[in-house]
């Protein structure tokens, strides 16, 4: 069992991230600049969107989080949004989720120009990842793409199995595999909760992507041996033995997967961070025009 260890590339592409923001800061005197706005008070994403503001500030980005309470209508936040794209001082814009009920997160992610869509979940982002176009790629499949880039891992021709359909992390990462690119290239199913015999669907993946977001849901009789898994769950619990208070599970059962994978990534420590690379990434390419050109 060989560790992808998302601490270690995570550094070495910000290194590289932090140069290239450096030569953007000297060309045009000011620093790329990416806003995260938090509405509410949950745990996990004032924990998310402090690292990730914190990794900004790492690599020589200008970074502002705007904080509301959960009673901000869905209209106050749509004009705030539309206020942000008019700015062309900023480079990046997300909005954490998940969102308080009242609001509908489509909604707001549509409000979003998509040229500043640095989360990479605007349709017309989502359309052009299909079409294999220049784009930015949500954050995640981003992140996990530069892992098995950096690593080497030899995707052309293998059957990849992801566990989990959602739109940011799932769906997107199921192109990605497919597309003719390297990474990329496999034979992808992508399975879910509605999949009839998920555990026969699952051994028969080179690589597995769990992304189901249900602690140590993928156990051992469920991968081959040999096959490379990638764990994108991060569920919290809470505990008296960490000094946070909670600690953090994958989707995988480590313990008892990783003696059979070839490759394996930890939770944490693993895609997480990668997260937060495909994000610097994205916003980087933002202020620079190169994906979408400035007007």
């Amino acid at each position: 069992m060989n560790l992808l260890d998302g601490k270690l590339v995570s550094e070495k592409i910000k290194e590289q991230i932090a140069l290239d923001a450096a030569e953007f800061t000297t060309q045009t005197g000011r620093k790329p600049h990416l806003v995260a706005i938090l509405v509410g008070n949950d745990g996990g994403s004032e924990t998310y969107v402090a690292s990730k503001m914190r990794n900004c500030q790492l690599v020589g980005f200008e970074s502002t989080n705007i904080r509301y309470d959960e009673t901000i209508t869905e209209e106050e936040l749509i004009a705030k949004i539309k206020e942000i794209n008019q700015d062309d001082h900023i480079d990046g814009l997300i909005v954490q989720l998940p969102l308080p009920k009242h609001i509908d997160p489509d909604k707001v992610t549509e409000a979003i120009d998509y040229r500043k869509d640095v989360d990479g979940f605007h349709p017309i982002n989502l359309g052009r990842m299909q079409r294999n176009l220049p784009c930015f790629i949500p954050a995640t499949p981003y992140g996990i793409m530069l892992m098995l880039d950096y690593y080497k891992i030899d995707t052309a021709g293998k059957h990849a199995v992801v566990v989990g359909r959602s739109n940011i992390v799932g769906s997107p990462m199921s192109i990605l595999l497919a597309r003719n690119s390297n990474p990329g290239n496999c034979t992808v199913t992508l399975t879910h909760s509605r999949t009839k015999d998920l555990k026969t669907e699952v051994l028969r993946g080179d690589i597995v992507v769990a992304a189901i977001g249900k602690k140590n849901f993928v156990t051992a009789d469920m991968v081959k041996e040999g096959a490379v898994v990638i764990d994108v769950g991060i569920n919290r619990e809470t505990s008296t033995t960490t000094k946070s208070g909670f600690k953090l599970y994958g989707d995988v059962d480590f313990e008892h997967v990783a003696p059979k994978a070839s490759w394996i990534t930890p939770v944490p420590g693993g895609v997480g961070l990668m997260t937060i690379v495909g994000l610097l990434k994205n916003t980087l390419e933002a202020a620079k025009g190169t994906i979408y050109p400035k007007q």
